[in-house]
């Protein structure tokens, strides 16, 4: 059973929230997969990890390399796990279909795009049986409470 984390982005965009959350898992010693929905989104989140601030260090790679298996993050467009992450993020539209082989999924949407909640309300009633589910929402300053 996967741990499914539900994060409605509000007051702040995905390109603040992703790279601390990665950290918080690298910190685990977990490796991470990211998942987006087109190869234009995976190379700005492949640039954000390397500038997203001054004194940080984010090792990763855009999957396709030789030495995928190596890599503590990999950013992909593609539902595979080259890397053997425990946790798999999914982020600008691109959406679980299930939990199974990780120990955590982070569905990252937004709330201003009406097309990416309506998604995540489809994802919600399909992942909740078999899975523990979670449900977060960032209040107006940023900070995360769990809702369900």
């Amino acid at each position: 059973m996967a741990e499914i984390l539900f994060y409605h982005l509000e007051s702040q965009p995905l390109e603040r929230v992703l790279p601390v959350l990665v950290e918080k898992s690298l910190e685990r010693g977990w490796h991470v997969v990211v998942e987006t929905g087109s190869e234009e989104r995976a190379e700005a989140i492949d640039n954000l990890l390397w500038t997203y601030r001054d004194d940080s260090f984010l090792p990763h790679a855009l999957a396709g390399g030789d030495a995928d298996h190596l890599q503590p993050v990999l950013i992909t467009t593609r539902p595979h796990n080259p890397n053997s992450a425990e946790v798999r993020f999914f982020v600008d539209r691109a959406v679980p279909q299930s939990g199974d082989g990780y120990t955590r999924i982070v569905f990252m949407f937004s709330g201003h795009d009406p097309d990416a909640v309506s998604e995540a309300r489809t994802a919600w009633k399909a992942l909740r049986d078999g899975n523990e589910v979670t449900y977060w929402q960032q209040d107006g300053n940023g900070r995360w409470s769990k809702k369900g």
